[in-house]
């Protein structure tokens, strides 16, 4: 069956997927297509799309999309995927968290014991702060704030400290008998012999 799109690789486009194919940390996905697309390559070895499905266990339809991809929107996107079209811009600028974070350090309001994320939220809409906020944009916000241990403890919550173990483990020989174990008789962090 005739190829509907058939790439043809130039000179620099194959040292590149030549390139990205030894090298080591690429993603898998990126590897994947230069190899499909040095096997599809028609000045190349030109494959079917069902050898190279079979050769590197996928979808034939993986190997047309990529072709297509190739012939379509050139060797960078096909290589590199899709750009990412959906980008988020802050929702909060430096301003907006510095007076979000005064009104959280602040007494809460009548009737509560404490802040929540919610009331925060609320509060800041009220106080004509942002024109609308999430819980979930605040939690992030003062996620941020929380300082490292021996510092101020500005933010919304707090994480307790592991406690630390005072006490130093030792394994001794004769606690995991063995084989290669019964002749010696010291402990494996300790520098001294053990008694028994």
């Amino acid at each position: 069956m005739q190829k509907k799109y058939v790439v043809r690789l130039t000179d620099a486009e194959r040292e590149i997927v030549n390139g990205l194919v030894k090298k080591r940390r690429v993603s898998a996905q990126k590897v994947l297509r230069a190899r499909v697309l040095l096997k599809t390559d028609a000045d190349g070895p030109n494959w079917t799309d069902m050898e190279i499905a079979n050769a590197f266990d996928c979808r034939t339809k993986t190997i047309e999309n990529i072709r297509e991809r190739f012939v379509t929107e050139g060797f960078e996107n096909t290589l590199n995927g899709k750009p990412k079209s959906r980008v988020r811009g802050k929702i909060l600028d430096g301003d907006q968290e510095a007076r979000i974070i005064a009104v959280r350090l602040g007494p809460p309001p009548q009737g509560f014991a404490n802040w929540t994320l919610r009331l925060l939220a609320e509060q800041a809409v009220a106080l004509e702060i942002v024109e609308s906020v999430s819980h979930a944009t605040l939690r992030g916000t003062l996620k941020k704030t929380i300082s490292r241990k021996g510092r101020s403890r500005i933010g919304s919550f707090h994480r307790k400290p592991m406690p630390s173990s005072p006490r130093v483990w030792r394994k001794c020989s004769m606690s995991t008998p063995g084989p290669t174990m019964l002749g010696i008789r010291c402990c494996a962090w300790m520098s001294s012999r053990c008694s028994y």
